[in-house]
């Protein structure tokens, strides 16, 4: 297959991943609603697997909602605090460096007359907590920050951003995006006074469709999708079941060893940077230092990033320009919020890691990448 280094727009399921949807699909294929004991049997296993998913973050079960993925999970949380809340206010803070998600659920929300405040980033892809508390009204409702960016890996300093809204008088719901940051980054929801976060199972290894919404307890919530009842009358819908059985095997493997998991990634990363720097001229590191373990964002000087993913797809090396839920689109909003020149944006690729990745991967890819840069550049001379 290559070597893959898109492991941010999606990963690679585990093998225990794919056993376990095989078996929900073959074996426990039942209606965890149904009253026989089959149903109830799948009801327990379930509950099982959210219980788990909670340790994972020091949470309770009931806390832990299954969704369809990231981008649901982002709509219905955005848009249950927007319509529980505008009574009392209709100020929302976010970032410019959102997923499209976020951004696109936000600017619906403006049409409807609410007014967003949209945080911009340093050079780094990193807000300030400066910044939010500036922006912070009296008809502040919502505070929206992604937990780690998915084009450059910046981190968003998070605990900050809670501990500063703990103790407001007028009570400021505070959301977190961790798609690209639930198994990259180990923290706790209710230390940081998170009340809503969304995750998606297959940016872990966990198969597409399915992912959960973590609500803090006691908080209110008005459902996008109204039904039979399920997930405890915030998400009906017949639960699907082989998604939530392969979410669970994979959190169940990652997090055995998640800092082990962390580490090597990071080591990678290091190694692809390092190879990078010494093996290509003419590069610009985007991703800050202290960025997340998995995602390297670099800009080749005159060479179209578009093109060099083609090129180097057709070596079997697999990146990507940035977001896959925006890529087709024309440039990267999160570079240009950084700062970058147009020359930067358009020769910027991205590079995202997994843990099964290998040394040898990456050293060749190294090698691939330059030939395909030098022949490039090559051309490009010859043109003018």
């Amino acid at each position: 297959m290559g070597i893959y280094l898109d492991n941010s727009a999606t990963t690679k399921p585990y093998q225990e991943v794919v056993d376990s949807m095989v078996k929900a699909l073959t074996e426990d294929y039942e209606n965890p609603s149904a009253a026989h004991r089959m149903g109830m049997k799948i009801e327990k296993n379930i509950k099982d697997i959210r219980r788990n998913i909670a340790k994972t973050l020091g949470a309770k079960e009931k806390e832990i909602v299954f969704t369809s993925g990231g981008t649901e999970c982002n709509n219905m949380i955005i848009r249950s605090c927007a319509n529980l809340n505008k009574q009392r206010g209709r100020h929302i803070i976010s970032t410019s460096i959102e997923h499209p998600s976020v951004l696109n659920t936000l600017e619906d929300l403006e049409k409807d007359g609410f007014d967003v405040t949209y945080l911009p980033v340093d050079s780094e892809g990193n807000i300030s907590i400066e910044d939010v508390e500036k922006s912070l009204r009296e008809d502040t409702i919502l505070v929206s920050v992604m937990f780690v960016n998915n084009e450059v890996g910046s981190i968003q300093p998070i605990k900050e951003i809670g501990n500063s809204l703990k103790n407001r008088k007028n009570k400021v719901f505070f959301h977190v995006d961790a798609v690209q940051g639930y198994g990259k980054v180990e923290f706790r929801p209710s230390r940081y006074n998170i009340d809503f976060m969304s995750v998606s199972a297959h940016k872990i290894h966990g198969p597409k469709g399915i992912g959960f919404m973590y609500m803090k307890d006691g908080n209110n919530f008005k459902p996008l999708v109204t039904g039979g009842g399920q997930e405890s009358n915030l998400r009906s819908g017949t639960e699907n079941v082989p998604g939530i059985y392969g979410m669970g095997a994979a959190v169940s493997k990652l997090f055995s060893d998640l800092n082990g998991s962390i580490e090597k990634m990071n080591s990678l990363k290091n190694l692809l940077k390092e190879e990078i720097l010494k093996n290509i001229e003419g590069v610009k590191i985007n991703s800050p230092e202290d960025g997340v373990c998995h995602i390297l964002n670099v800009s080749f000087e005159d060479v179209r990033g578009e093109v060099l993913l083609h090129y180097l797809e057709q070596k079997e090396v697999y990146v990507s320009t940035g977001s896959a839920c925006s890529s087709k689109k024309k440039g990267s909003h999160v570079l240009n919020a950084m700062g970058l020149t147009p020359d930067e944006i358009e020769g910027a690729i991205r590079f995202s890691l997994s843990d099964m990745n290998t040394e040898e991967e990456i050293v060749k890819a190294v090698e691939i990448l330059r030939d395909s840069v030098e022949d490039l550049r090559k051309i490009i001379r010859i043109r003018k």
